[in-house]
């Protein structure tokens, strides 16, 4: 804009049009830019949950190289950048571990139920892993939500993964209900 007096009307459009969305991994495949963009955000108010949101969409985020101190029990127990609080302290006190505001703290939403099964297919090997999605693929809705009861065998499977039988990646017959179990049992 021009500063001569009373020039407050813009003539012309701004110079650079946004005409796509900021992605913050379009040229960064890293690991960190994976984990951040996996990370979810707990035990903080709505407003700092934003605030860190916003942090991690547009690469502004820097996360924690080691423990930090935390202010309510004195030890090295942060482990999440810009909070002040350890989970322990924040849930005691019942206030944000971030701002220390005594508001309702935000949890992590339950909109998709694999959540849980997500974490826990991480610490699997690759082949054993895709087996389970693989499975997952196989068995869920047309919705892509996954059934309580679905749910609960995908835990039983991961429990017992010592038993899958890998030669035959087709093949589910270990992980068969109950119901088909003693069938097959009195087909025997």
């Amino acid at each position: 804009m021009s500063s001569s007096r009373g020039n407050i009307q813009r003539t012309r459009p701004q110079k650079h049009q946004n005409k796509t969305a900021y992605k913050n991994d379009l040229h960064d495949k890293t690991n960190k830019t994976k984990f951040l963009n996996s990370l979810s955000i707990s035990g903080v108010c709505k407003r700092c949950k934003d605030i860190l949101d916003w942090k991690i969409k547009y690469k502004k985020y820097k996360p924690l190289t080691s423990p930090r101190k935390c202010v309510g029990c004195e030890e090295k127990t942060v482990k999440y950048a810009y909070h002040v609080l350890c989970g322990k302290c924040a849930a005691e006190k019942n206030v944000c571990a971030k701002c220390c505001t005594s508001v309702e703290v935000h949890e992590p939403e339950e909109n998709t139920p694999n959540v849980d099964v997500q974490t826990m297919l991480k610490g699997l090997p690759e082949r054993k892993r895709r087996t389970i999605i693989r499975f997952i693929n196989k068995t869920q809705g047309e919705d892509n939500k996954l059934s309580p009861d679905m749910t609960s065998r995908i835990v039983e499977m991961i429990q017992n993964m010592d038993q899958i039988n890998l030669d035959d990646d087709d093949d589910f017959d270990g992980f068969a209900s109950d119901d088909e179990q003693s069938q097959n049992d009195s087909d025997e």
